[in-house]
Formats: structure tokens, C-alpha cells, sequence
């Protein structure tokens, strides 16, 4: 106890740190390249927009049992996304995916890297010869449950990918919160 009452009144004692306010004995100029004590004189910061994000890229806002809200549009149902557009995907279920109702994503020009699959509330698997004909093809195929694989979707376009996504709506009450929504 008397220990640490002798190392609070040393470190009380301790002189203070502090540095002086520096005085420039010049005015920074904007031309030239500045100085940390010169960054300190300006308080602003000025950024400026060279790209925004590209309008056409596609991003799922949210799900429900019904369908999708894509780039502020519904789509009831199940739907193909591809790079420029969304149609209505004619499959009822992960089992009537076939190799026929994936031959949307590879006639197209540029090639899809990858198509990200959702099946509904949790993962399904496909008939090996579906994947083996997309693998053939030089497209690869990432099957989830429709909440992860609406999310690989957008984090795959955010990182400008050529992507698709097949998507059959989750049964059930489940959601994905719009960007304005999470915020609040």
C-alpha cells in the first residue's frame, strides 16, 4: 500500500509533457507540398468524386417469400440476375434446375465467371451433371442457401465481377434489411 502511494505521488510530480504551440514563421502556400505542422493549420478536408459507383451494376436490396428487390424493383419469384438485367427464372424448386435452365448464363457475351445459386432457406445440392456442364463451360457454380447467396452476389458485383445469380425466394418470413433500414 505505502508502495503504490510513493509511485502516485511520483507520477504526480512528473512534469508536463506538453509541447508549445509552434508559430510558422511562414504562411503555407497551397502549391507546395505540406508539412504535418502545416496540416494542422488547415482544418477542412476537401475530397473530390473521381467515379461514382457504375448505375448499372446490379445489387439485391432485399427478399422476402415472395420475391426480390433489385436495384429498387420487384421480382416475384424466382429470377436469373445477370450483369445488365433480371428475368423471371422458370424453376419451382432447387430439383428442376436443370443443364437447360442454366444455358442462360453461358450464351452470353462477356463470359460470367461465376453463378452464385440460391436454393431457397437452406443449401441444397445440384445433379452433378448440371455442375459438370457449367464446370465444362468454364463457369464456376457457388450454391447457397438464398439469404448467403444474395449476399456473395452483391459483394461479388461491389468487386466488379462478371457475375450471375439464380435465385429462388426463402419460404418463409425471412428478410434482408435494406441499406437504409440497417442504418437506423
Amino acid at each position: 500500500m505505502a508502495t503504490a502511494l510513493a509511485l502516485r505521488s511520483l507520477y504526480r510530480a512528473r512534469p508536463s509533457l506538453r509541447c508549445p504551440p509552434v508559430e510558422l514563421p511562414w504562411a503555407p502556400r497551397r502549391g507546395h507540398r505540406l508539412s504535418p505542422a502545416d496540416d494542422e493549420l488547415y482544418q477542412r478536408t476537401h475530397i473530390s468524386l473521381l467515379q461514382r459507383e457504375a448505375a448499372q451494376a446490379m445489387y439485391i436490396d432485399s427478399y422476402n417469400s415472395r420475391g426480390f428487390m433489385i436495384n429498387g424493383n420487384r421480382v416475384l419469384g424466382p429470377c436469373a440476375l445477370l450483369p445488365h438485367s433480371v428475368v423471371q427464372w422458370n424453376v419451382g424448386s432447387h430439383q428442376d434446375i436443370t443443364e437447360e435452365s442454366f444455358s442462360l448464363f453461358w450464351m452470353l457475351e462477356p463470359r460470367i465467371e461465376i453463378v452464385v445459386v440460391g436454393t431457397g432457406d437452406r443449401t441444397e445440392r445440384l445433379q452433378p451433371q448440371v455442375l459438370q456442364a457449367m464446370r465444362q463451360r468454364g463457369i464456376a457454380v457457388e450454391v447457397q442457401d438464398t439469404p448467403n447467396a444474395c449476399a456473395t452476389f452483391n459483394f461479388l458485383c461491389h468487386e466488379g465481377r462478371i457475375t450471375g445469380a439464380a435465385l429462388i425466394p426463402p419460404p418463409g418470413g425471412t428478410s434482408l434489411k435494406p441499406l437504409g433500414q440497417a442504418a437506423q
